[in-house]
């Protein structure tokens, strides 16, 4: 949880324009924590489902003597390993019914929060679950930019940039919010492997490991999290954080 801040910058937050659509970064009102790594813990592997190949690391191997005594016979399987159908099914529940295409697709879960993939790097982790921190919470304009005196990033509601600068913060990429036009210049030109950010004077929204992080499609299915081919992505800048 981010700290409180000292009174200079408590009124240098209340000063700050609250706002998803201006061209005008808030940031110069506002500062933040120093994020030197993730702050919220990585997944419990054990919410997500154990694949096989985790349960073969956990699982002691036979000694050689043992298994070059007893061949098996051609066409069976050894005992107690896996099948192709409990394999697949293990990897539908991991990711979310992407087995075998894709295995840095992220899922959404029956609750409306993102799985974050096994193979995501540390500051992804730190994105998707901040992400989550405020997926589900409800939309309003200014929601997210310091709109409570003392605090920065925690809000009862978020508008479209102020979900976008909470996540990012969280990986360490911002330190204080940013409007949908500032977003149209931060990071790097282009889409990024991980995470690609797409900005205009009046919106903004992410793709992450797959998955739309988006405000506008919160109201239908009470998340931010969306399928990230349900929307037009005409009329935006693309940009990415470096590293993502």
């Amino acid at each position: 949880m981010p700290r409180r801040l000292a009174p200079a910058c408590l009124l240098a937050a209340a000063l700050a324009l609250p706002a998803c659509a201006g061209s005008s970064s808030s940031s110069d009102g506002v500062q933040a924590w120093a994020v030197k790594a993730p702050y919220l813990p990585p997944p419990d592997p054990s919410s997500y489902g154990r694949t096989a190949a985790q349960r073969d690391a956990t699982t002691p191997a036979p000694p050689a003597s043992a298994t070059a005594a007893r061949p098996k016979a051609a066409g069976r399987l050894a005992s107690g390993a896996p099948t192709d159908a409990q394999v697949a099914a293990d990897l539908r529940q991991a990711y979310g019914g992407k087995a075998g295409n894709n295995l840095d697709q992220a899922a959404i879960d029956g609750s409306g929060l993102a799985q974050v993939p096994d193979t995501a790097p540390r500051k992804l982790v730190a994105l998707m679950h901040a992400a989550n921190d405020v997926a589900r919470k409800p939309y309003v304009y200014g929601g997210g930019h310091g709109r409570t005196a003392g605090e920065i990033w925690t809000d009862s509601a978020y508008d479209c940039s102020g979900s976008v600068s909470y996540a990012l913060a969280a990986a360490g990429y911002l330190t204080g919010p940013e409007t949908s036009g500032t977003l149209m210049r931060f990071g790097k030109p282009g889409p990024g492997k991980w995470v690609t950010i797409y900005a205009n004077a009046g919106h903004t929204f992410m793709v992450v490991a797959g998955l739309r992080y988006d405000t506008s499609g919160r109201q239908n299915t009470g998340t931010r999290w969306q399928p990230a081919d349900a929307r037009s992505y005409a009329g935006f800048t693309v940009r990415h954080p470096a590293g993502l």
